[in-house]
């Protein structure tokens, strides 16, 4: 299991808690957090099933990310899907974050959740990710962008299919994505699955 203190661009603070069920052959569940000029570019990404060729997809779908970004998400998919042709290929989820015009502009294919929480006067709100369904290197579905507005305090939490669904309910934006990341993996990861939450809170 591993984690890290929460870090920080300039316009976000985050954190990542992972686990790997094989450690001699990496995890398959790998993420990225690219600080770009207008913004931050988010990628969690996760190989199918465990082990070394989960790992091998993971990786070469984030080093793809890292390599292809060139302001666009939608066109990231395409071409980690033409890369990853014969892998045991991957699900992934991007998000970006833009600076000026204060957004994220989020998509997925597969199973990588994205939940938005956002602070709406008094209360809380939770905005979901739409996921297409589809394997990235095997069956690429329509990939399909939406973009949403945000404000200072909000956070995005992306996790893989090794984090069980329900840790929406006691989360708490006070914390540091850090400890929340934390917190998540510990009360809700499975123990048959590689495991992975990222944590990212805009503050402008």
């Amino acid at each position: 299991m591993s984690s890290h203190g929460t870090q920080s661009t300039q316009l976000l603070e985050w954190g990542i808690a992972s686990h790997s069920l094989d450690r001699d052959a990496g995890s398959g569940d790998c993420y990225v957090v690219k600080p770009i000029p207008t913004g931050v570019l988010l990628a969690v990404v996760d190989g199918l099933g465990h082990g070394k060729q989960a790992t091998e997809a993971a990786r070469l779908a984030v080093a793809t990310v890292h390599e292809y970004f060139q302001g666009s998400i939608i066109p990231i998919f395409s071409r980690c899907h033409e890369r990853l042709k014969g892998t045991r290929g991957v699900v992934m989820s991007l998000v970006l974050f833009s600076g000026a015009a204060r957004t994220i502009t989020w998509a997925g294919v597969g199973n990588v959740e994205g939940l938005l929480i956002r602070r709406i006067g008094s209360g809380v709100r939770q905005d979901s990710l739409l996921l297409g369904s589809g394997v990235i290197g095997d069956r690429l579905p329509p990939v399909r962008a939406s973009t949403i507005t945000i404000s200072s305090g909000d956070a995005v939490i992306l996790s893989t299919d090794g984090i069980r669904t329900g840790f929406d309910e006691r989360v708490s934006l006070g914390s540091a994505p850090q400890q929340m990341a934390n917190a998540i993996l510990a009360s809700h990861r499975r123990h048959d699955d590689d495991a992975l939450v990222l944590v990212a809170r805009y503050v402008g």
